[in-house]
């Protein structure tokens, strides 16, 4: 068995084609949702935070400054992405139990 032929079984096996196309997928999502936060739900948000500015709300306690705005973005881009990727995951395991009955 040559170097090509071992590789090409390596690839097949561990299914690494479909973990790079899912990497891909997942990386572009990732932009989709983090401009979906900034553009869109963020500036719905922005009239609520204390500064006005939600990249730049800032929360002063004492000589602490909390940057609660992106905070708040990055909360609500992990919770969109892992609500996403619970609906796939649950959309392909379902296909998975019909298929195995």
């Amino acid at each position: 068995m040559g170097f090509v032929e071992e590789f090409m079984d390596f690839l097949k096996e561990y299914k690494v084609v479909g973990l790079a196309v899912a990497f891909i997928m997942a990386t572009a999502s990732t932009s989709l949702v983090k401009s979906f936060v900034e553009d869109i739900i963020m500036p719905i948000i922005t009239p609520f935070m204390p500064s006005g500015g939600w990249e730049t709300a800032v929360v002063n306690i004492g000589p602490i400054a909390i940057k609660a705005g992106s905070f708040l973005a990055q909360v609500i881009n992990f919770v969109i992405l892992a609500l996403v990727v619970f609906v796939i995951a649950k959309k392909v395991l379902k296909e998975e139990k019909v298929a195995k009955k």
